[in-house]
């Protein structure tokens, strides 16, 4: 045990918490000196222990010396993390530690269940915003759902500014004259034009384009990301939406009004193939030939959410994406898939959209929408 004159200053729960984590971690072979956990607790207390991340990289940073040991540390901080009993694999001296997280609430901790009076129970105080925005949605209960629409309704998509027609008064002493205002300033001066005005070209967020593939491959992803098109489409202007499964179908009007259960019901009586086939070729010809050109693509943001996975012929959907890559200001392509582990581009439709896409990013979790907005942005 550390002696307490070693962290004089040091918060008790930072204390208990580093020193039971790296006993822990002895306990299961991993060589822990003094002096790295001294490090640890010198880490929690620089970064706090509020968040998953901050408490992952303190102790793999200080605790960990050799890239073998990593899996090991993994496993052990990811029953922390995890909220999971965690045996000792020592058969003598069996020691029990029980990690409980306490979700920003200021209910005190229920106490272990059964006969556990002897076992270590530390609490870490880890962000329930924090769980969410790295969990998967395919993981997701219903109620995390819900309380990731609300992450979602935060977050700020704003498209990348574009030149407008309307002219807007300018700081600079050049430029087209703006006679009204010159006029006004002459008639206070007694006629004389002393202050000149000038306007220049206004500015406008670009219209940002969802296109959502709600095909039975994306199921376990569409009813978050259907969330997020909600958020979007009330959450700002020139925003459309659309769902893409066997056919093309516009859901802007459906999306609009503000309940979001409401929405989302109209959304999937509106839309009769959801969880159906895949034809994204044959879907973005129809966007292509209905939409897109006659304006609504022309210098937007186009984002496509799907998985890739196309029934249709690869041909058509790399003749559709470069129609749209032509007209469109930004194509950004949001793949769940890509987060698993060892993922390549090898499904056709995905494959055939490739080279025409600006940006390829996860969407799998609120964290990777977050990026998505990001890139919108830019």
């Amino acid at each position: 045990m550390v002696a307490s004159s070693e962290l004089q200053g040091v918060p008790p729960d930072v204390e208990r918490v580093a020193v039971a984590f790296a006993r822990f971690l002895r306990s299961e072979g991993l060589v822990v000196p003094m002096s790295s956990t001294l490090l640890f607790v010198d880490a929690l207390q620089k970064v706090g222990i509020a968040t998953r991340d901050a408490v992952y990289w303190a102790g793999r940073a200080t605790l960990v010396r050799r890239p073998e040991d990593i899996p090991l540390y993994d496993r052990v901080f990811d029953a922390l993390w995890m909220r999971r009993r965690y045996e000792s694999r020592d058969d003598g001296d069996v020691e029990h530690l029980t990690i409980a997280t306490d979700e920003d609430n200021d209910d005190e901790p229920d106490a272990p269940e059964g006969d556990d009076q002897g076992d270590d129970v530390i609490t870490v105080r880890f962000s329930t915003t924090e769980v969410l925005a790295h969990k998967d949605f395919a993981e997701y209960t219903a109620a995390e759902l819900a309380e990731a629409r609300q992450l979602m309704s935060r977050m700020h998509l704003v498209g990348s500014p574009r030149r407008s027609r309307r002219r807007v008064r300018s700081k600079r002493t050049r430029g087209r004259p703006d006679l009204r205002r010159t006029v006004r300033a002459a008639i206070r001066s007694g006629g004389e034009p002393i202050h000149r005005s000038f306007t220049e070209p206004g500015q406008r967020p670009r219209r940002l384009v969802l296109l959502l593939d709600v095909s039975g491959s994306m199921e376990a992803y569409s009813r978050a990301l259907v969330r997020f098109v909600h958020a979007a489409v009330v959450g700002r202007t020139k925003v459309e939406a659309f769902a893409l499964g066997t056919r093309l179908t516009r859901i802007t009007r459906e999306l609009s009004t503000r309940d979001p259960d409401a929405a989302i019901h109209r959304a999937a009586d509106r839309v009769v193939d959801w969880s159906g086939g895949t034809r994204l070729g044959d879907g973005l010809r129809q966007f292509n030939d209905e939409w897109g050109q006659r304006g609504m693509a022309r210098g937007a943001i186009v984002v496509i959410l799907s998985d890739g996975w196309d029934r249709g012929e690869p041909a058509v959907m790399a003749e559709q994406m470069a129609r749209l890559s032509r007209v469109a200001h930004k194509v950004v392509w949001v793949n769940p898939l890509k987060a698993s582990p060892g993922y390549a581009p090898l499904a056709q439709g995905m494959a055939a959209a490739l080279p025409y896409i600006h940006s390829f990013i996860e969407g799998h979790s609120l964290d990777s929408l977050e990026q998505l907005a990001e890139v919108i942005a830019t």
